[in-house]
């Protein structure tokens, strides 16, 4: 199988060079997206033999696994992996990520931190983090479970293995941390076949933040949700009615109006995902150009 590990940066430079020795180990090709680091982040990638695609500025996590997604089915890669860049993610697992899809035959293979095989390492998730992994996992199970035929235990962790060729069939345009929720629903209304394998729990920084005003764990919350649900509705015609007309967590297209869904999902998606340094950051790359 042809495989590209992709790995989302920003200002990584403390971790960027072991984890990209580790990576690169496993003998796959490797492109970082660069989301408009500050720190030394884009001096240190060119030491390295990967591809990586440089935003001017950040731009959010969503929109590099969206670049990512477009860079491995613009150079026709079977899969890609996505991992991120401080630890929390063991480069040694993508073997195990790998003979996961031969065997399953899935099309994605979805890092679950929270399955019975799952262990913990280093220091504890933050106690709101896993509160609203939790809700918003039982929420994805309880209205997309069925279409997805499986069962979620973490709806958030970004150590993924994707067959390519079904990402041509995603249109994704979150740009922020909520792009899971547009993915899970996307992924049902496609019919993806999922199957989870298990990851460490590893928190190396839990001085880390959202930005975007999601700091505040019940804004980050409502968000997610808000997401989901707009979602739901904007691909309605692809999914089962029971999934459309039901309401999850109290928050639904049933009752919200559909432009305030739209309208609370634009205004912080407009955001940065994260607060940017001061100082300016670099042109992008010409691979950025290409992907945009």
């Amino acid at each position: 199988m042809r495989t590209l590990i992709a790995i989302p940066a920003f200002n990584e430079a403390a971790t960027i060079a072991d984890v990209l020795a580790a990576t690169l180990a496993q003998g796959h090709d490797v492109l970082v997206i660069d989301d408009g680091s500050t720190d030394r982040t884009p001096h240190i990638l060119p030491e390295f033999p990967i591809e990586f695609v440089r935003h001017a500025r950040n731009r959010g996590y969503g929109s590099s696994l969206r670049d990512a997604f477009m860079f491995a089915i613009d150079r026709r890669y079977d899969w890609l992996i996505t991992m991120d860049c401080d630890w929390q993610h063991e480069p040694g697992a993508i073997p195990e990520f790998l003979a996961a899809a031969e065997e399953s035959g899935a099309d994605i293979v979805s890092g679950s931190r929270y399955m019975g095989a799952s262990h913990a390492t280093n220091l504890p998730a933050p106690v709101d983090r896993q509160r609203i992994n939790r809700i918003i996992t039982k929420e994805v199970n309880d209205r997309l479970g069925p279409v997805l035929s499986t069962t979620l235990t973490d709806a958030f962790c970004g150590f993924k293995a994707y067959r390519v060729r079904v990402l041509r069939t995603l249109s994704l345009t979150i740009p922020g941390y909520a792009f899971p929720m547009q993915f899970w629903v996307q992924a049902a209304a496609n019919r993806l076949s999922i199957v989870e394998h298990p990851v460490a729990l590893i928190y190396n920084d839990l001085t880390r933040t959202f930005g975007s005003g999601l700091d505040d764990p019940s804004k980050r919350l409502a968000h997610y949700r808000a997401v989901f649900e707009r979602e739901i509705f904007l691909q309605r015609a692809k999914l089962p009615e029971h999934v459309v007309a039901n309401v999850a967590g109290g928050v639904g297209v049933n009752c919200h109006p559909v432009p305030t869904l739209l309208e609370s999902v634009r205004t912080i998606d407009s955001r940065p995902s994260h607060t940017p340094a001061a100082a300016g950051s670099s042109s992008a790359s010409p691979a950025s150009t290409l992907l945009q």
